[in-house]
């Protein structure tokens, strides 16, 4: 038996010994419970509350987003998920551990299984990229033979064989990026945290580092938690979504859910900045907020679902008897779901009747599609 497999074996037997019985919950990897974090005045500046409030769970084996302006409490979260901060009040659980009651080797042991990703990268700038990744290995005192092969596996993995000896300077950004990932990884973690781990790359590189996290998530079964300030990177990768603000969080959910019914204002922004107003301007600009005799209501209405968006103005025509017209429409494959909007127009009569508009509405929340009538065009 080598060094690494005793240390693995010794892991597993403390991890064995801190289950206790609250903290048991086969389908999360990480559970927040009761969470505060209170940093005190220091040098005349004073405390600040990080966090309030803290309850949810990151699902194991998912691709979690939390997201939230500057100064929301995302730093101070992940910081307590690998262990570097502790809560002010609460317990953080992390693969059936209580990783907020841990210190010393006990804490060093758990944090191994807890890899990270960073925005800068933080590579050695003395060290190749194999050195880079084999740097965690040989803290944990692996044997050299098992080292060189499991830095020739994760450099296969993250797409990047050919950069072996490659110092970070001879790197692209993307490509000090896989690095970071493939150290992340070395020690085989079930938790890898990425903290705005793509905010410092270009789009093009950026949507194919998220393609590796994916691809990553698939394989390796490892939970992700993303901490980002940009809903593109939620759109694209996650399944889950926290939303935080000024240290409380405000949405949770299905990623498809958020997108489609955001219901906090700070939500709704994110989702502004990503999506934009799904209506052309040649229809906003004809928009007026009273109804005109022979015009129509503008109604936009949330729809998800392969096909949904097809069938529904056909079902409302028939089941109706309404002539709907299809003013606007915007499809998007958000959280593995395809979501969206249609904007549709319904008739109001030379008398200006709302009865079309009534029914329309109704039936709508018969069928649990979200809608909002945004005013009226002639």
């Amino acid at each position: 038996m080598n060094a690494h497999q005793s240390l693995a074996i010794g892991q597993r037997i403390e991890t064995l010994d801190a289950i206790s019985p609250a903290a048991t919950e086969p389908d999360a990897m990480v559970r927040f419970e009761g969470i505060s974090k209170t940093y005190p005045a220091y040098r005349g500046k004073p405390g600040v509350n990080a966090l309030q409030d803290i309850d949810f769970t990151i699902p194991r084996g998912s691709i979690t987003g939390v997201i939230g302006r500057s100064g929301a409490g995302k730093s101070s979260l992940v910081r307590l998920i690998n262990g570097l901060e502790k809560p002010t009040t609460g317990r953080v659980i992390v693969d059936n551990r209580d990783i907020s009651a841990l210190a010393g080797r006990e804490l060093r042991l758990a944090q191994r299984s807890i890899g990270m990703i960073f925005q800068h990268f933080n590579l050695l700038s003395s060290r190749t990229a194999a050195d880079n990744i084999a740097l965690p290995l040989e803290i944990a005192g692996w044997a050299k033979s098992d080292i060189k092969a499991r830095v020739a596996e994760l450099l296969a993995l993250v797409g990047i064989a050919d950069k072996h000896d490659r110092y970070p300077s001879e790197l692209s950004g993307g490509q000090k990026q896989r690095v970071g990932i493939a150290r992340a990884l070395a020690t085989r973690p079930s938790v890898l945290l990425s903290d705005e781990a793509t905010s410092a790359l270009d789009p093009q590189t950026t949507r194919a580092i998220l393609d590796l996290l994916a691809n990553i998530n698939r394989e390796l079964g490892v939970t992700i938690v993303l901490i980002t300030h940009e809903m593109s990177v939620v759109r694209q990768l996650a399944r889950e979504v926290v939303v935080l603000d000024a240290g409380h969080v405000v949405e949770s959910g299905q990623v498809a859910d958020i997108f489609t019914h955001p219901k906090h204002p700070i939500t709704q922004s994110f989702l502004a900045e990503v999506i934009g107003d799904s209506l052309p301007v040649s229809l906003a600009s004809r928009i007026m907020p009273a109804p005109a005799a022979g015009g129509q209501a503008v109604i936009r209405v949330q729809v998800r679902g392969a096909g949904a968006g097809d069938t529904l103005v056909a079902r409302l025509a028939r089941e109706l008897g309404l002539d709907v017209a299809l003013l606007a429409a915007r499809i998007d494959e958000i959280g593995g779901q395809h979501v969206g909007s249609l904007t549709l127009g319904i008739p109001l009569g030379m008398s200006s009747s709302e009865d079309a508009v009534t029914r329309t509405l109704a039936w709508l929340s018969q069928y649990q599609f979200p809608a909002e009538r945004l005013g009226y065009v002639a």
